[in-house]
């Protein structure tokens, strides 16, 4: 038998065989995709911490005194006695405007003065010795008495050209120079007593059984993140504002260093009672949705598999970049960032140096 006739049927039945394995492939059901691999994100718990119940609003800083020191007359400035940004007691001298021509005119009135009290008193002397009339005597006695009004006037007019400092403070920049012509009314410098300072603010009228004189207020400033200070209420306006149903409310704040400043932004707490326990996340570890916010609960299976659930939680007050919640006992781990990209029952892994940019959370 040649050769030939043993190769067809080799070829034959490899051929069988090949479409045979292709077939039984085909009937085969189809590999499952690889699972994705665990999300990772950072965990954290829910904490207990004491709160003291409060109102919250925003306010302005006011100095206790403020002013733009002025001129009450006119002339050219002599002296500065102060420098920009100086703090400065009451009677010091601020500036002095030139009192050549008014020194000169008190020496002539006061010439005048001496010669009109020598005239009434040597009319007083003939008035008695039945010499002289009593209207001659009223009339020199008048002259004396006005020049001595003149002689005052004048010296009035050159105490008002020495500006002293009404009360203790800061001064501002000082707008005036050397040499400079003023009028009565031109601004010189502002002046404002800083410590202590106070902090005007508005709160609702339905709240004003909750507030009185000497309760404690908490301050913070955008100028001094972080930073917290405290004051107490000093005065409560009068009345309501009728168009905006809110009360005004003032409180005052020890200022030694003069770090707050009359204008600054001020957002403030008035303490309405003692401290509460009260449940707390950061802020990042809730996913605040317009019908309900909820949180990623961390959940550990009997293979050691961490997932996520959503579990549903109501919200509070928030401070300091945390917020009240209830619905969840402390303790409890949750997903602190990573919300965004996580669904119910996924599989998680935990790495707590996560960033926000990392995370998918960044602008949020």
């Amino acid at each position: 038998m040649s050769k030939q006739s043993f190769l067809v049927p080799g070829i034959a039945l490899i051929i069988a065989g090949a479409i045979a394995f292709a077939i039984y492939q085909s009937r085969q059901p189809a590999a499952a995709p690889p699972a994705p691999p665990p999300a990772t994100i950072a965990a954290t718990e829910i904490t207990t911490e004491n709160w003291e119940p409060g109102l919250n609003s925003v306010g302005s800083l006011v100095a206790q005194n403020g002013i733009n020191v002025s001129t009450e007359v006119s002339g050219i400035i002599s002296e500065l006695a102060f420098s920009s940004g100086q703090s400065v007691s009451q009677g010091d001298v601020l500036v002095r405007l030139d009192l050549d021509v008014d020194k000169a005119s008190l020496e002539a009135l006061r010439a005048e003065r001496k010669l009109a009290r020598i005239q009434y008193n040597r009319a007083s002397d003939l008035l008695k010795k039945k010499v002289t009339s009593k209207s001659e005597f009223d009339e020199t006695q008048a002259n004396y008495e006005a020049a001595n009004a003149r002689v005052r006037q004048q010296e009035a007019v050159i105490r008002r050209k020495v500006i002293r400092a009404p009360f203790d403070g800061l001064a501002g920049i000082r707008e005036v120079n050397l040499g400079q012509y003023v009028e009565a009314g031109d601004p010189i410098v502002s002046l404002q007593a800083l410590d202590p300072i106070y902090v005007d603010y508005t709160l609702p009228e339905r709240y004003l059984a909750l507030i009185q004189n000497g309760q404690q207020v908490n301050i913070k400033l955008d100028a001094q993140p972080g930073q917290v200070y405290t004051g107490k209420i000093s005065a409560l306006d009068s009345g309501i504002d009728t168009g905006t149903r809110t009360l005004k409310v003032r409180a005052t704040l020890a200022n030694p260093d003069n770090i707050m400043r009359p204008g600054m932004f001020a957002q403030v707490e008035t303490i309405t009672g003692a401290a509460e326990a009260v449940l707390t996340l950061p802020r990042t570890a809730i996913s605040f949705n317009t019908y309900g916010n909820f949180v990623f609960v961390i959940n550990t299976g009997e293979d050691g598999k961490l997932t996520v659930k959503r579990t549903a939680v109501k919200t509070g007050d928030a401070r300091e970049g945390r917020v009240e919640i209830t619905g969840l006992p402390a303790g409890t781990r949750v997903v602190r960032t990573g919300l965004v990209k996580l669904r119910d029952g996924m599989q998680v892994s935990i790495d707590n140096q996560v960033k926000l940019e990392d995370a998918g959370l960044e602008g949020e």
